[in-house]
């Protein structure tokens, strides 16, 4: 079973991403997600550590992006040698948990990623939160794309899709 939660083959798959970047505590990096003619989205910007910043992000809009019993992600991805993060929200909200887990495609091709629902820690404003349920992918709301390594410069993250994927995809070996 899957579930394609995002394709990025046309130019209004990306409509209604937005920045969510550090300057929302005073930062000045900045970031966005734009559609590339070439038939992919284009997570793209610059990290500063400048004020206190570091980190950039964009989120999806609000949706029922649930997959009961899904045991991973897969995300068709080329990096350009840094680490990113997935955040998946529950809830509706701007501001709360959000379950993240890491990644760092390689920059010399398409890759297929998977990320297994076990590597998503729930995190708040990027703190670990011990409390938290575990990530339930059947309560997914947002999707989201965030660098956040600490390493300031420019990035760019192209992405052909993000996918739910149940338990015969999560059983494949992967990249």
């Amino acid at each position: 079973m899957t579930r394609v939660l995002f394709r990025f083959d046309h130019e209004g798959s990306v409509a209604g991403w937005q920045a969510i970047d550090d300057a929302v505590m005073g930062g000045v990096s900045a970031s966005r997600l734009a559609w590339a003619d070439a038939g992919h989205a284009l997570f793209t910007g610059v990290v500063s550590l400048a004020q206190g910043g570091g980190f950039a992000s964009v989120r999806s809009p609000v949706a029922d992006l649930a997959l009961p019993g899904a045991t991973c992600y897969l995300l068709e991805a080329r990096g350009d040698g840094r680490r990113y993060k997935l955040n998946l929200r529950t809830d509706d909200s701007f501001d709360g948990i959000n379950y993240q887990a890491a990644f760092a495609p390689p920059a010399d091709g398409w890759s297929l990623l998977r990320l297994p629902i076990a590597d998503f820690r729930p995190r708040f404003r990027g703190r670990t939160v011990d409390a938290a349920p575990p990530l339930d992918p059947a309560r997914v709301r947002q999707v989201g794309l965030m660098i956040a390594d600490r390493q300031p410069g420019p990035f760019a993250l192209a992405l052909r899709s993000i996918v739910a994927a149940g338990e015969t995809l999560a059983e494949a070996p992967g990249p």
